[in-house]
């Protein structure tokens, strides 16, 4: 039997207008902003007015690590909005926008799939609203003007040997990783060698996701350290003075976003930034505006549990003073052979005694997800060559766990294949049965928040870390930073920093490659092993299969 493309399935959407979408959620049609006729930004007067409204229920949406299997993670927030509205809930779900470095590279788009996506879908994947772009240009502007300054007379005295403020760019390009600036002679400033980050691990995208409205999107861009003098005092993108300009830049891409699933029912998608370098989740603004107009919000942190989740619950609750009522963590029969040991050309067959073998990782990631006081219910995003047989094996697994396990349809049938999923999700929600805590309280140093992380999510036996980082840590908290939190940088293919080490390995060491301090974001960027903030471009990137075909339609997005 074949099966249509998500792109296909996406360009026969029977899409409604954006205001109809808005209204099931109270949005009156003057506070929405439309970009067409099917996509809209939310107005900050709209925003303000509900901030007094109760809470809805929040639930996230997690997975195991990822394999080159799929896990299908956006597709299971999808569908389970769609499910949770199907059974007569008032739901919405809360996503990420997508970057064009994976779209284009190998990773492909955040959409969703199948019958369980959000639309547009080529517009999503690629411009969207312009937001990336803004993020860019905001970030962009103040590494200009640092080194504007520097040539007008450097009278902050910047040590140019301290300039702490790369270039963006929202492409995998692995060629600016590590540059030269400024060649060429007087007139075009000073030499100086520094590098590009992509775009979704800027500060700058880390600070739209976190802030709560434009006064405070100033202040914390304001606090952005961008360098160093000689005697090793900070400067602040606010002494630089651009933090007005990048304001300004930045103030319809502070909207969220909204647009529609394939059943027209409201998705909001706000900000990208990724969860192997940056945390991973989407917009503060985008997930607390839902949870004040819907009665259930379903949002879903980047790619494995030990990454997204350990970041949502650590870094974005604690921000934003939220606490999910109940955590999906999504799992597939054919990542579960993987994590067993079989290749992906052998993934078709059943093989019971691999599925059991490899639901190590996901056993870790539930008793992970627990260790924050939050009830797990496991999504098995269903395959059309899964047996029942294997199936079986991660429910009884699961429920050995003390939790459950719920097939899942919503790729082939849509909402029809999540309202098992949907009905207990939303009993675990109603029942209030969480007492969310974060891993780690602010008074731990930085070096301890490290450490708990490293050894207690992904099971390390110690963290390797020169004394040139523990005393960079030290002198941060001595500054009156040791209270934030750590943000870890790591591959997301494995608990290690190894990405070929896959199921539930312990007694590894976490190498500490580097850290950064994101000042304004208000957190602290641990580089562990060999992970890149500038990806690079796979062997065959996805860009040598897109295109537009004769009709003048995209063709390859994914």
């Amino acid at each position: 039997m074949s099966y249509k493309s998500d792109i296909e399935i996406a360009r026969e959407a029977q899409k409604r207008p954006i205001n109809e979408i808005g209204s099931k959620l109270g949005i009156p049609v003057e506070h929405l902003l439309p970009y067409g006729h099917d996509k809209a930004k939310i107005s900050q007067e709209f925003i303000s007015s509900v901030q007094k409204n109760d809470h809805g229920r929040l639930i996230l949406v997690t997975a195991i690590n990822p394999t080159p299997a799929g896990e299908g993670k956006t597709t299971t927030t999808v569908g389970l909005g769609d499910g949770l509205n199907r059974i007569g809930k008032k739901a919405a779900i809360c996503i990420r926008e997508a970057s064009l470095g994976p779209c284009f590279g190998m990773k492909g788009g955040a959409a969703g799939g199948g019958y369980a996506q959000v639309v547009p879908m080529e517009e999503m994947n690629l411009h969207f609203t312009g937001d990336f772009h803004a993020i860019t240009s905001a970030h962009n502007l103040l590494a200009a003007m640092i080194d504007n300054h520097i040539y007008w007379g450097n009278s902050l005295k910047i040590d140019e040997r301290r300039v702490a403020w790369r270039r963006v760019m929202d492409m995998n390009d692995r060629a600016l990783r590590d540059i030269v600036t400024s060649l060429g002679g007087v007139s075009n400033g000073f030499p100086r060698q520094t590098g590009f980050d992509i775009t979704v691990a800027s500060e700058v995208m880390a600070i739209l996701c976190l802030a709560t409205d434009l006064q405070d999107l100033q202040k914390r861009l304001g606090d952005i350290i961008v360098a160093y003098r000689r005697d090793k005092t900070p400067i602040y993108c606010r002494d630089i003075k651009a933090d007005g300009a990048m304001t300004v830049l930045l103030k319809d891409a502070m909207q969220p976003n909204l647009v529609q699933t394939l059943e027209n029912n409201p998705a909001f998608v706000h900000g990208g930034p990724f969860a192997n370098i940056a945390h991973g989740c989407n917009s503060v603004m985008a997930t607390t505006t839902a949870l004040k107009i819907a009665d259930y919000v379903v949002t879903e942190a980047g790619f494995g549990a030990d990454l997204g989740a350990e970041k949502f619950m650590n870094i974005k609750c604690r921000k934003a003073g939220l606490a999910p009522s109940v955590v999906v963590l999504v799992a597939t029969i054919r990542a579960m052979k993987m994590n067993g040991g079989v290749a992906k050309s052998d993934l078709e067959g059943e093989n019971v005694e691999a599925v059991v073998q490899g639901c190590q990782n996901l056993g870790r990631h539930i008793e992970n997800v627990k260790s924050f006081g939050v009830p797990v219910v496991v999504a098995i995003n269903h395959f059309v060559n899964d047996t029942g047989s294997e199936v079986k094996a991660v429910q009884d697994y699961v429920s050995e766990m003390g939790s459950e396990a719920i097939l899942c349809r919503h790729w082939e049938k849509g909402s029809a294949g999540t309202v098992d999923l949907a009905e207990r999700v939303a009993a675990i929600a109603d029942a209030d049965l969480g007492s969310f805590v974060p891993l780690y309280n602010d008074e731990m140093s930085l070096f301890g928040k490290i450490e708990t992380v490293a050894k207690r999510i992904y099971r390390a036996e110690e963290v390797l870390a020169d004394e040139k980082i523990r005393t960079q840590l030290k002198d941060w908290e001595t500054a009156g930073y040791g209270k934030l939190p750590v943000c870890m940088a790591k591959t997301q293919y494995s608990f290690t920093t190894d990405p070929s080490l896959r199921g539930a390995p312990t007694g590894h060491a976490v190498p500490v490659r580097e850290v950064r301090l994101s000042a304004g974001a208000g957190f602290v960027v641990v580089i562990c092993g060999e992970i890149m903030t500038m990806p690079g471009l796979p062997s065959k990137p996805a860009s040598e299969s897109i295109m537009l075909n004769e009709t003048g339609q995209i063709e390859g997005l994914f």
